[in-house]
């Protein structure tokens, strides 16, 4: 149905009717600039109004007071209206739109100029934007007078971006976005959009193809899976009392502070009864005591951002910005780390900006190309994990992923991100057979582009929050990743240890007659200890998917299991390098871990398990009230061998280290064999005190040991002291004077 042309305003100017193809082409979603059209525009010495309302019979124009200032004309039956306003200037506008007896008030986005600028594109396009999290996803303002939320998101290859939501019935004609040429980023700022709002991107290609619906790269929240959508969020608010951790760690080396870390899976470390997911006010008041009390420095939790697929753990995330929705609203998580920080316990995130799964919500073909991967499948699919690898020479794509590291800095307080699997970035063929990669510019397999990616990400991250840490997961030898950008090095504060983890579990599955053949297993690592800032992890890899739990890889029966247990993490303790210890582990869960089920916390009814929580826990203040235990954790000085070729016997036995500090003697006797009267070379007569032993009753071990104390004696030019060592088990001792 089309109004006549005189009817459009009483001076007859036909020139402000709309041809009726345009008028089609925004009905039917195809305009290629609906801001030219929609909206006020001053045209002659009017203003005339143009809006899509579809059910709407009759629409009124409002200025943001109220107050009329035109009835539009009805120029399509769908909803398409037009007229005369009395406006000075065009600025934003209400509509009193009706259909029948029923009204309703909306005020219209194409009334609202950019939120952007030319700066933002400027430092978008130069790549040095640091507070994209600022700029683009959805944010609450209030903007030319008007509350709502502002949208942005980069797909430089569409053909149209909408954001549709619960707002505007998932219409993509209704919030069609303006274009930002220079940057690809699309925008519009949506008027009367509330906080809780559910919001996705309808995105349709060059090709003219409609693409499944996207949700936001940038969301800061997201819907409970199964569903997908992004939430509109409030900014975060949260009143931070952690100004003397922050600032501690800013000016702390931490490669000399005590660092025990805690690996968590936040949604199987307890479960609520009926088995649902803990909330992160409950987990704050269950974990957070937990961890104070067993001493431990760190919590590193599996990635908690958004991911559509529990048993990915978190390392398949569609929603990079958004802490998941399975242990409630962002703010949650906000309560939980400040309330870390109170108590003087870190956070760390596992970070994943190696790539990114293959869901039709998420980046993959984000806006009909390969924008955040790669086009060529040999250089952008992972076929470990069926995953997208990020495009890492790509300027957009690294702010992504710098952004994120940043955001989660400023915003949550984190105190490190622990990135996962480096080394699949840092080759190009990485799992791959001859011919499925492609070689670098100069021929060779390292991944230029990651390796660049990585030293700006942490050369940024050190200079905007020194006291955030980067704890790279990587497993080859590639050299210096630990070492600074400006050494040639990748810029990482600590690099896994994985080498330890390796050769000492290896070493304790053998049955202890046949240790004595692989004695080196264990003297080997000393080689390489200080070649980079080490964290000694037995990590949440280490017990699933068949490999069982650390209890279950020990040798022998069950009293041997426990004490070979035992004086293994007697063993880690001692040896320089950071700690961590993934959940249950703690106390030798025997079942290999689920993230489906919870913990089993009956064990600690049982005297075995609650005496190896008890070592764990005497373990970590012991680690961190002696500082030869870990000033020098990354400093060849912190270390010297005492008896390291004692092969037959089983045992080895080291010196730690600090200046000004006492030493540290740490023995440890791999055999079920108790040694008595064993000599063992020390740096100073004198009466040594038996600080730990991991075989005492508390513990459940058999009790054997050394009364509390040794007598060092000089004899023939050297120092040594007659020393009982229990079975299987390790034992620290320090000078008294």
């Amino acid at each position: 149905m089309n109004q006549t042309p005189k009817e459009l305003g009483t001076d007859g100017q036909n020139s402000l009717e709309l041809p009726l193809a345009e008028i089609e082409a925004i009905i039917g979603g195809s305009h290629g600039n609906p801001f030219a059209v929609l909206g006020p525009h001053k045209i002659g010495g009017g203003t005339i109004a143009r809006c899509f309302i579809p059910g709407a019979d009759g629409v009124t124009a409002l200025a943001l007071d109220g107050s009329e200032i035109g009835e539009l004309m009805l120029r399509h039956e769908a909803g398409f209206f037009e007229g005369v306003v009395s406006l000075a200037q065009p600025k934003p506008i209400r509509y009193r739109a009706r259909r029948g007896d029923v009204e309703w008030a909306l005020t219209d986005p194409y009334s609202f100029g950019p939120v952007l600028g030319p700066m933002d594109d400027y430092f978008v396009r130069e790549g040095s934007h640091l507070r994209l999290f600022d700029k683009m996803g959805a944010h609450p303002m209030k903007h030319e007078g008007v509350e709502g939320f502002h949208f942005a998101v980069w797909a430089p290859n569409a053909a149209r971006v909408s954001v549709v939501g619960d707002f505007n019935g998932w219409d993509g004609r209704r919030h069609v976005m303006r274009l930002r040429v220079d940057t690809g980023i699309w925008e519009i700022f949506a008027p009367d959009v509330r906080a809780g709002a559910t919001y996705k991107f309808e995105i349709i290609a060059a090709s003219g193809a409609m693409l499944p619906l996207k949700a936001d790269p940038y969301a800061r929240r997201a819907e409970l899976r199964p569903a997908t959508a992004s939430v509109a969020a409030p900014d975060l608010t949260q009143k931070w009392e952690d100004t003397a951790h922050r600032e501690f760690w800013a000016k702390a080396d931490h490669r000399r502070q005590p660092i025990a870390i805690y690996e968590v899976h936040a949604g199987s470390w307890r479960r609520r009864d009926d088995g649902t997911f803990l909330s992160w006010d409950e987990l704050a008041s269950e974990l957070i005591p937990y961890v104070v009390d067993m001493g431990f420095t760190h919590i590193e939790f599996l990635p908690v951002t958004e991911h559509p697929y529990d048993p990915s753990w978190g390392y398949q995330t569609t929603g990079l910005y958004a802490p998941t929705a399975r242990f409630g609203e962002p703010e949650g998580f906000a309560r939980f780390v400040n309330g870390c920080h109170k108590v003087g316990i870190g956070v760390i995130l596992d970070w994943v900006p190696a790539h990114f799964p293959t869901d039709a919500h998420g980046l993959k073909e984000f806006d009909g190309t390969a924008l955040y991967e790669h086009a060529d499948p040999r250089q952008g699919f992972h076929p470990d994990w069926n995953t997208a690898i990020y495009n890492f020479g790509r300027i957009e794509v690294l702010s992504y992923l710098i952004n994120n590291a940043l955001y989660w800095a400023e915003k949550f307080h984190l105190d490190g991100l622990r990135v996962d699997a480096v080394a699949s970035m840092l080759y190009l063929d990485y799992s791959r057979r001859d011919g499925e990669w492609v070689p670098n510019e100069y021929g060779g397999r390292e991944n230029l582009e990651a390796v660049r990616f990585l030293q700006k990400l942490n050369t940024v991250n050190y200079a905007t929050h020194p006291g955030v840490m980067t704890i790279a997961e990587e497993s080859t030898s590639w050299p210096k990743v630990s070492q600074p950008v400006h050494e040639g090095g990748l810029g990482f504060g600590f690099k896994w240890n994985m080498g330890f983890m390796h050769d000492t579990l290896s070493y304790l599955k053998r049955e202890p007659i046949h240790r004595k053949h692989h004695h080196n297993e264990l003297t080997f690592g000393l080689l390489y200890a200080y070649s980079e800032n080490f964290v000694l992890p037995l990590s949440h890899d280490e017990v699933v998917h068949g490999k069982g739990s650390l209890i279950a890889k020990m040798a022998g029966d069950d009293w041997q299991k426990f004490a070979n247990l035992r004086a293994y993490y007697g063993f880690m303790w001692g040896y320089p390098g950071k700690k961590l210890l993934f959940m249950g582990q703690e106390f030798a869960q025997w079942s290999e871990w689920s993230e489906a089920r919870g913990l089993d916390w009956n064990l600690l009814h049982y005297h075995p398990h609650e005496g190896m929580r008890r070592l764990v826990r005497d373990l970590n203040f012991t680690y961190r009230s002696k500082k030869a235990l870990h000033q020098r954790d990354c400093e060849p000085e912190g270390f010297e061998w005492l008896i390291a070729d004692d092969a037959e016997n089983s045992v080895y036995a080291w010196l730690r280290r600090a200046p000004g500090e006492k030493p540290v003697a740490v023995i440890t006797n791999f055999t079920p064999v108790l040694r008595e009267s064993y000599r063992v070379p020390l740096p100073s007569a004198g009466r040594w005190r038996e600080v730990l032993n991991t075989d005492a009753e508390i513990y459940g071990g058999s009790g054997k040991g050394n009364g509390g104390r040794v007598q060092a004696v000089s004899a023939g030019g050297s120092v040594h002291a007659e020393v009982t060592l229990p079975p299987l088990a390790t034992i620290m001792l320090e000078p008294e004077t």
